[in-house]
């Protein structure tokens, strides 16, 4: 699928430029913005993989608008300036940026400026996905998207549910008391046998015998913890 990348410039040459070189060569998707404002409204209103912004914009500058996207979002920004004294790299960089590239610039570099941080992106973000998967004998869990299957078959979990199973999974070994399970899955203290009964149902979702079980065991006198022996 390819990537979209929001461009942000008050120079309409420049923007033409840019969209050629990224959109008919590169196979982009190109969305743009002449404003401080308006980048901040179009950003809100779409997913953006990466995002080119001027430091010299009319309404909200470079630097307020990379601070105002970096509050609520990790995406890619390079920066573009007519600037290149080292300080304005430096506050760039701190308010959130990537790259910093100072105009003119070579389209060639910026184009390779890209795509490394589209690469190492999709990196971190398949490391994730990766990390994000729990694998236990025969049970798969899904941390992302929050599902859960056994031999196969997708095991639909209320959400409670699905975070203790998350949180035992998790810690492998670890016996939970049931006060302790109260404060990290409900956030409060109160009546310990909502716990039991939530493992109880538990159980009956993913043990083949939950009179038996293989996976929630029960320390007697001390509380519950995830065996994958």
């Amino acid at each position: 699928m390819a990537k979209k990348i929001l461009i942000v410039d008050d120079e309409p040459s420049v923007i033409k430029g840019l969209r050629f070189s990224l959109e008919k060569q590169e196979g982009y998707i190109i969305d743009v913005a002449y404003d401080g404002e308006s980048a901040i409204e179009i950003f809100e209103s779409d997913k953006y993989d990466l995002i080119l912004l001027d430091l010299m914009l009319p309404k909200l500058n470079g630097m307020e608008v990379c601070q105002r996207i970096r509050s609520v979002s990790d995406v890619p920004i390079i920066m573009l300036s007519a600037k290149g004294e080292d300080m304005d790299k430096i506050m760039g960089l701190e308010y959130g940026a990537d790259d910093y590239l100072t105009k003119p610039f070579n389209m060639l570099e910026l184009k390779a400026r890209i795509k490394n941080i589209l690469r190492r992106t999709d990196n971190v973000e398949n490391e994730k996905k990766e990390l994000s998967k729990i694998e236990v004998k025969d049970i798969f869990i899904d941390l992302l998207n929050r599902n859960v299957v056994i031999a196969g078959k997708e095991v639909n979990l209320t959400a409670k549910e699905f975070e203790l199973l998350q949180l035992f999974a998790l810690n492998r070994g670890r016996v939970f008391d049931r006060e302790s399970l109260l404060d990290l899955i409900w956030k409060q203290k109160g009546d310990l046998r909502t716990v039991d009964v939530h493992i109880r149902r538990l159980r009956e979702k993913i043990e083949r015998d939950p009179a038996n079980p293989a996976y929630i065991m029960t320390k007697w006198g001390v509380g519950y913890y995830f065996s994958d022996k």
